[in-house]
């Protein structure tokens, strides 16, 4: 048992994949908050071009 615990411990395979999971939340953030930012910008813009032609 204790044989099993310790290759546990030194296994690092599993603090890669928590490593990348954290490196994906962090890009999913980054991504969300800019297409929330320039949606609305877009938004705003693609309002006042129609007000303007009609």
């Amino acid at each position: 048992m204790a044989r099993f615990m310790q290759h546990l411990w030194s296994e690092e395979r599993g603090q890669d994949i928590a490593e990348y999971a954290v490196m994906l939340a962090v890009v999913l953030v980054i991504v969300v908050g800019t297409i929330r930012l320039i949606g609305s910008n877009a938004n705003n813009v693609f309002s006042q071009v129609g007000s303007s032609i009609h």
